[in-house]
């Protein structure tokens, strides 16, 4: 394996990769008992680290969907608002 078994990913995506990796690796059925459990090790915390990203991407668009950055859309005046003419005389216009 190219990776230290303690080195942690740059990246979401790189630790994803990797793991996906050590996955076809095993399936294949040659690795040595010892490769094996290895590779196991450093699948399970690759796994441990794509799930905590995952776990914060989460957190971070249920925030946005809380209306954080939510699209503006002005609201429509109610049918029984009056609407008052901008020269201060503080009466409704004539329109």
């Amino acid at each position: 394996m190219a990776k230290s078994p303690d080195s942690t990913p740059q990246t979401f995506e790189a630790a994803l990769a990797e793991l996906e990796t050590i996955v076809a690796t095993m399936e294949d059925g040659r690795l040595p008992l010892a490769e094996a459990l290895a590779a196991y090790k450093r699948g399970a915390e690759l796994l441990q680290y794509c799930q905590a990203a995952l776990k914060d991407a989460q957190q971070q668009v249920q925030v946005l969907e809380r209306g954080v950055l939510m699209a503006f859309a002005p609201e429509e005046p109610d049918a029984g608002t009056k609407i008052f003419d901008r020269s201060n005389t503080g009466k409704p216009d004539a329109s």
